[in-house]
């Protein structure tokens, strides 16, 4: 397939170029951290950011959170989340 913008820089402001199935964890952080996530489903997602501070975010499915989190943690954690980056 051709890809007129191949050689083109992607920075955060641009469209994610791939995609990964979250599976939350009260213990490991995200291998890969996102620039984005997606609500699969309605629900909650707790996050941690890099300072170590977990938040809870009530979100709709198909919602788009730009937050580059480094750990969903399971306790709370609902919703279905795929990754961006």
């Amino acid at each position: 397939m051709s890809d007129p913008f191949a050689g083109a820089a992607s920075g955060l402001s641009g469209p994610a170029t791939r995609h990964f199935s979250i599976s939350p964890s009260d213990s490991a952080d995200l291998v890969v951290r996102p620039r984005a996530l997606v609500f699969q489903t309605d629900g909650n997602a707790v996050l941690r950011d890099e300072g170590g501070v977990d938040i809870t975010y009530s979100r709709y499915a198909g919602d788009v959170l730009p937050i580059r989190a480094v750990r969903v943690l399971a306790t709370g954690t609902t919703a279905t989340l795929v990754g961006w980056i």
